[in-house]
């Protein structure tokens, strides 16, 4: 099907402009865009030359309104980013019309990637169906360098700045979308004032964390680090057993009373994203007394990953993209959700209360190829969130959406090449950390 055949109906996209210049680089290849809107925030999100529908409507009504849509505008293909409660409807409506259901998500690979899958990602990825004897069978014909885990999250300001903005905006023009509702627990309101807090608090909050790292590094005493989520994201809510991260809290500090040695501590390290809506010191204190591992449980608030990592003995986690940079060490991984890397042979099989005693560590070689496959298929070099990022994405991806076929068909199908450049940035360019 040729370009000018194609018309990709838009949903809900990362928050700024990157939706709406992937529009325009699709309009410009002879494709027809339009954005459905269910909020003020995505309507200013898009550019004003490109068509626009306003759903005005209660999510729970949107189902069907999308599918008179899908119809009315002749879709080919949808849109969507992440797993928000329309885009799972969506994805379904596109399964039983036959159309393409183009998935873009945070980089499995991150930072300095995003991702890029069809059908669906995280726990829905086309990833989780492929054994890891088939993904080494077709990486051994991928010729990629094994590139360096990154530190830390290196467009993580610009992401907050566009998720305050947006929030912001909703809240504005409330009264064009009078019965929208967040797709989030708590109200607009709270979670554009959380946002606010958060980027208010950013500069004590470094300071803080690396502090807390720096003395429990320095104390060398040997440690498991536990990485928490976002406790409302999508991949702990319909990709875990677990509603919030108290429970996940409430599983480790259980798990490790049982299994750990007495002089091994446990370390949660906050995501870069928490913004207080759970107590997390309150839990971690409350659930250290019950358990009688008072001296033994620490939280560190913010800060790079790498060094923690460096200096753990293992890892447990729900599904944090972040599982990854512990496989790239060689580091023992526990997974307790579904992950697009939860393989045997990668994740430890073992009960928690074993692997906090003596954890199984991950066949290295194996994850390598794994992560080479990830390069070769589904992660884009780029950023959702800066200037620079969104060039660079643009570069490579209409054309991959535009394919017949995505990035694992065309691996799995025969010997495969490399899809962009992978080598990482030098470590003093700042350019990921400019807002626009």
């Amino acid at each position: 099907m040729q370009a000018q055949d194609r018309r990709f109906l838009f949903l809900q996209g990362p928050h700024g402009p990157f939706f709406g210049a992937l529009a325009e680089r699709l309009g410009g290849l002879g494709a027809g865009t339009l954005r459905i809107c269910l909020n003020a925030g995505d309507r200013a999100a898009w550019p004003r030359s490109l068509p626009s529908l306003a759903l005005p409507g209660r999510v729970e009504t949107h189902p069907a309104a999308l599918a008179r849509c899908l119809a009315a505008y002749g879709a080919t293909d949808i849109v969507l980013y992440g797993a928000r409660p329309l885009h799972e409807a969506a994805r379904g409506l596109a399964r039983e019309a036959g159309l393409t259901c183009h998935v873009f998500e945070e980089g499995y690979l991150r930072p300095h990637w995003i991702t890029y899958e069809r059908g669906g990602a995280n726990g829905a990825s086309p990833l989780i169906g492929l054994s890891l004897a088939q993904i080494r069978a077709a990486a051994a014909a991928i010729a990629l360098p094994a590139t360096e885990a990154p530190l830390s999250w290196g467009t993580a300001r610009a992401h907050a700045v566009h998720g305050a903005l947006y929030h912001a905006r909703v809240l504005a023009g409330r009264h064009a979308f009078p019965a929208y509702r967040s797709h989030r627990d708590i109200g607009l309101g709270r979670e554009a004032w959380l946002n606010v807090l958060r980027l208010l608090r950013a500069p004590r909050l470094a300071v803080t964390s690396r502090l807390q790292a720096a003395k429990l590094l320095a104390a060398r005493t040997p440690y498991h680090l536990a990485l928490l989520q976002l406790g409302h994201d999508g991949a702990v809510r319909r990709h875990s057993p677990f509603p919030d991260m108290a429970g996940f809290i409430e599983t480790c500090l259980a798990a490790f009373a049982k299994g750990a040695a007495p002089d091994r501590h446990l370390v949660f390290k906050a995501h870069p994203f928490e913004d207080g809506r759970e107590p997390l010191s309150r839990i971690l204190r409350r659930g250290a007394a019950r358990y009688g591992l008072a001296g033994r449980i620490h939280l560190v608030a913010g800060g790079p990953l790498g060094p923690l990592l460096d200096r753990a003995d293992a890892v447990v986690t729900v599904n944090s993209t972040a599982g990854q940079q512990a496989l790239w060490r060689g580091l023992p991984l526990a997974a307790l959700g579904c992950a697009v890397y939860d393989k045997p042979g990668l994740v430890s099989r073992q009960a928690l209360p074993a692997f906090f005693a003596r954890p199984d560590p991950p066949d290295r070689a194996a994850y390598l190829d794994f992560r080479r496959f990830l390069l070769a298929t589904s992660q884009f070099r780029g950023s959702f969130y800066t200037k620079s990022g969104r060039q660079e994405l643009l570069t490579t991806l209409p054309e991959r959406m535009l394919s017949p076929q995505d990035g694992y068909a065309h691996a799995m199908a025969g010997p495969a090449t490399q899809q962009q450049p992978v080598a990482l940035a030098p470590r003093t360019e700042r350019a990921v950390d400019t807002v626009a």
